[in-house]
């Protein structure tokens, strides 16, 4: 039930993007980028902190992140693109979700550590 709900909140916030922003590839950029971060938080705060129970794990990581963002549309977007942009839209995405995920570790490690020692 935790799933689903997180489900439902991830697709409408899904849908919403979408409708802001004008290109499927932007929107699913977007998506990919910002539950790339939003992962990369909940793993790290589990590893760092453990603050956030195992039910809101449940609703924001496997329900919310996994109707939000999107690997389908991604390859589809991808390989319906013209083949220099489909390529570059490839590259862009991983180094950016890449970087997210990064960003993401260096935030939690600010948040659990904020005089600097080094955390493993």
């Amino acid at each position: 039930m935790l799933v689903a709900v997180g489900g439902a909140g991830g697709a409408t916030c899904r849908y919403g993007v979408e409708q802001i922003v004008s290109s499927s590839l932007l929107g699913t950029f977007a998506v990919n980028v910002l539950g790339s971060f939003a992962l990369g938080v909940i793993v790290y705060e589990g590893r760092l902190t453990g603050s956030f129970s195992k039910r809101a794990r449940f609703v924001f990581g496997t329900g919310f992140l996994s109707s939000f963002t999107t690997y389908s549309t991604f390859v589809v977007d991808t390989l319906t693109a013209t083949p220099q942009l489909g390529l570059a839209y490839l590259f862009a995405s991983y180094a950016a979700g890449f970087a997210a995920v990064v960003a993401a570790r260096g935030s939690v490690e600010a948040v659990a550590n904020p005089q600097g020692e080094e955390v493993a």
